[in-house]
């Protein structure tokens, strides 16, 4: 399986699509600004993916905050979150992963500042588990509707 977006070794890595298909590179996204640059100029694309990079550049995001209490942390990262919004205002699934994100911190606001990183990069790996379970559970349905020998035209 390709994997368009992926959490590696403290970055994130996505395929960009503005090289497809005459080309295969990827872009590695290392601060939450990364990863919005890669929405804003569309090196990652369609909602599912736009919602897993946030959720991820989030988490990049917090990796980064240097807070020592609760409350300073939240609202650094609300700030991230933010300037992450602003990079494509329009996708309901970038404010959704950023929303969820943002959520899991508040739930997880009696964690010590490592431990509530770690389970925001967990929310990140959960988000991205589930868009993968997704897309297998659209294909096998999909499966059952197109004939062997089928044409199918995507645009």
């Amino acid at each position: 399986m390709i994997k368009t977006v992926e959490y590696v070794d403290g970055y994130v890595r996505m395929i960009d699509q503005t090289r497809l298909p005459l080309e295969k590179v990827f872009v590695d996204c290392k601060t939450i600004d990364d990863v919005a640059n890669a929405i804003k100029t569309m090196v990652v694309r369609g909602a599912p993916a736009i919602g897993v990079s946030a959720a991820m550049g989030v988490s990049l995001g917090a990796e980064a905050i240097q807070a020592e209490s609760f409350d300073a942390f939240y609202a650094e990262l609300e700030e991230k979150c933010l300037a992450l919004e602003k990079s494509r205002p329009t996708a309901i699934n970038l404010v959704w992963g950023i929303e969820r994100m943002k959520r899991v911190a508040r739930e997880s606001k009696y964690l010590s500042i490592p431990k509530l990183k770690q389970r925001l990069k967990e929310e990140a790996l959960d988000i991205y588990e589930e868009d993968i379970a997704a897309n297998k559970s659209m294909g096998d349905f999909g499966q059952t509707l197109v004939n062997d020998g089928s044409t199918v035209l995507t645009h």
